[in-house]
């Protein structure tokens, strides 16, 4: 196909682009959102103001269509979630207003995190999902073997060396303004983006520079959570020596390595927005 990299999108890219991501990340054979768990965003410029394509509520992945994309301003979100005042009935006037400018659908609850992650610098599309290998630990007294540390190189090379695990707190704005926080103070001391957020009892946040990054985090993060499964049945789990994290982290043949995984998501989303109205 034409390489459209700097050409403008259209609507029916960002459309295509959107569907495709989400019914990707919905695949049935993945048994990473069932029925109508889980939700997409991808963030958005118009009109110089910060905005996000986001999952409408009730809407499944795994057959997303356009009518299911719902376009949110992130400002009045993000003010709604630093201002510590207000609750549910601030956030359903948000929603109404997003599902009466649009096609009358409403976003989820959780597009108010989905507005926390994509304020984040370098972070244009999140995935939010509940597979069964990472919940089975994020459901048990283990949830932190998630985070306690890196157990092979290509686990640090996909998802970095800083995830972050939030326990349990009700969906909505409590749990918005919780990651909020705890993101905050992770940026604070290292620096870097976390790739997953992981979210006790609940689910799991990818955070990418692009659809496809999405896809790949969502991925290496359940063979994490097999592996860890495995190794706590086999006795636990020994982890990589904080020297040998750094090492990978920084290796040369690493680094291209990060450069080639970028570089394919470029053209995955690209042929996937091509694709993404008869994907399956």
């Amino acid at each position: 196909m034409t390489d459209r990299i700097d050409q403008p999108e259209t609507e029916t890219d960002l459309l295509d682009r959107f569907v495709a991501f989400s019914r990707d990340l919905g695949r049935p054979d993945r048994a990473w959102a069932l029925l109508a768990e889980g939700n997409t965003s991808l963030l958005l410029t118009e009109d110089g103001a910060r905005a996000m394509l986001v999952k409408a509520s009730g809407a499944s992945l795994a057959v997303a269509t356009d009518d299911d994309a719902v376009r949110l301003a992130i400002g009045p979100v993000l003010d709604l979630v630093d201002s510590h005042t207000g609750g549910d009935a601030e956030v359903a006037a948000l929603f109404d207003a997003a599902a009466l400018a649009g096609n009358g659908r409403r976003p989820s609850v959780e597009a108010i995190l989905h507005a926390v992650c994509l304020d984040l610098p370098g972070v244009v599309a999140v995935g939010h999902t509940h597979p069964v290998p990472v919940n089975a630990l994020l459901c048990s007294p283990s949830a932190d073997a998630l985070t306690r540390g890196s157990l092979f190189p290509d686990q640090i090379v996909v998802l970095g060396t800083d995830p972050l695990l939030v326990p349990y707190v009700d969906p909505g704005l409590e749990l918005a303004r919780t990651v909020r926080r705890l993101l905050r103070e992770q940026l604070a001391t290292t620096g870097r983006v976390p790739k997953v957020v992981y979210l006790q009892n609940h689910g799991m946040f990818a955070l990418g520079s692009s659809a496809a990054e999405v896809l790949r985090i969502t991925e290496m993060a359940v063979k994490v959570a097999q592996v860890l499964l495995g190794a706590l049945a086999a006795g636990g789990p020994v982890y990589l020596s904080d020297e040998a994290v750094a090492r990978i982290d920084t290796r040369p043949d690493e680094l291209l390595r990060r450069a080639a995984l970028a570089a394919q998501e470029s053209t995955t989303d690209r042929a996937g927005a091509a694709h993404g109205r008869t994907t399956t």
